[in-house]
C-alpha cells in the first residue's frame, strides 16, 4: 500500500511555527497532504500576562506554559494541521539565560533520548517530508531549543531512515533585506536596528522557494494567536501590503533527498506526488 503523502515539521517552542512553516502547513493540508506538527516545548520562558519577563516577580512559567500551548492549539486550527504532537520538554530560555543550566531544561536532555521520542513518531507518521531549522538554530538564531531541535530530527532522521526529503527552514538574506526596506519605505520607526550582515541563510544555500500568498492570511491569523508573544505583535504592525509581500514566501535548505527532484525546485513534495 502507498504512503500517505504527510508533512512533519520540528520546531522548539509554542508560535515557531507561524513564521517558515505556516505558510506550507496551510498549503499542503488544502491539497490533501496529512500534516504533523511536533512542539518540542511547552513555552515557559515565554512573557507572562502583561509582557511580565520570565524572572520578574508574577511570572508563573507554568502558567505561561497553559497559556501558550492553548495558543498553539488554536494557531494549529487556523493552519490546518491534522496531528499536533507535544513532546512537552522544558523551555531553555533565551541563550545565556541562567535557565539554560537548568537540569531538566531541553537543550540539556540526552540528544538519543529525544531523538528516540521523535523517531517513535516518525515510525507512526512515515513521513515523506521532514522540516526543521539549521544547525544555527535557523538562519543564525542560535536559540540553544531550536538548535536542540536541529540536533534530535537529524539524529531521528538518520536512525529512521524514513524521510525521502529532509530541509531546513532558511530565512534568505536577500529576502531579509528587501523586508526590512519595505518595512522602513512604509514608515516603520526601526531606529538603528539593522539586521546584521551573517543573520539569515546564505543565498546559495536556499534551494526551494514555496509560494504561499494564498495562505497568508491563515498565517496571520495564527501569529495573532500567539498573542501573549509580544515580539510576534511587532511583525503584526506591518501595513498590510507589506505583511503580504513579506509573507507570501517560504524558502528551504534540502538536505536529503531520495527521490528525482531538480537542484531548484518550488514545491517541497517534488518527486514525491504519483
Amino acid at each position: 500500500m502507498d504512503r500517505q503523502l504527510t508533512l512533519m515539521v520540528v520546531h522548539a517552542h509554542p508560535d515557531d511555527e507561524c513564521l517558515s512553516t505556516g505558510g506550507v502547513l496551510a498549503r499542503y493540508a488544502e491539497e490533501g497532504i496529512r500534516t504533523v506538527l511536533v512542539t518540542c516545548t511547552n513555552g515557559e520562558q515565554g512573557d507572562g500576562p502583561g509582557g511580565v519577563k520570565p524572572g520578574d516577580p508574577g511570572h508563573d512559567p507554568a502558567a505561561v506554559a497553559e497559556r501558550r500551548l492553548a495558543e498553539l492549539r488554536e494557531s494549529a486550527g487556523h493552519l490546518a494541521v491534522d496531528h499536533l504532537e507535544l513532546l512537552g520538554y522544558q523551555d531553555s530560555g533565551m541563550d545565556g539565560w541562567h535557565t539554560n543550566h537548568h537540569t531538566e531544561a531541553f537543550a540539556n536532555v540526552p540528544v538519543e533520548k529525544a531523538a528516540a521520542r521523535l523517531g517513535e513518531l516518525m515510525e507512526r507518521y512515515r513521513p515523506q517530508v521532514v522540516v526543521t531549522y539549521d544547525e544555527t538554530g535557523g538562519g543564525g538564531y542560535g536559540h540553544p531549543d531550536h538548535v536542540q531541535a536541529h540536533r534530535i530530527t537529524e539524529a531521528a532522521v538518520e536512525a529512521t531512515g524514513i524521510p525521502d526529503k529532509f530541509y531546513y527552514t532558511a530565512i534568505p538574506r536577500a529576502a531579509m533585506r528587501r523586508m526590512f526596506e519595505m518595512m522602513r519605505a512604509s514608515g516603520m520607526d526601526l531606529g538603528d536596528f539593522q539586521p546584521s550582515d551573517d543573520f539569515g541563510t546564505p543565498d546559495e544555500r536556499v534551494t526551494t522557494v514555496v509560494d504561499i500568498s494564498p495562505y497568508v492570511e491563515r498565517k496571520l491569523k495564527a501569529l495573532r494567536a500567539h498573542e501573549s508573544q509580544g515580539e510576534n505583535i511587532f511583525l503584526l504592525r506591518m501595513p498590510e501590503e507589506t505583511q503580504q509581500q513579506a509573507f507570501s514566501h517560504e524558502a528551504f535548505e534540502r538536505r536529503l533527498c531520495k527521490v528525482d527532484a531538480p537542484d531548484q525546485e518550488d514545491d517541497l513534495f517534488t518527486g514525491l506526488r504519483p
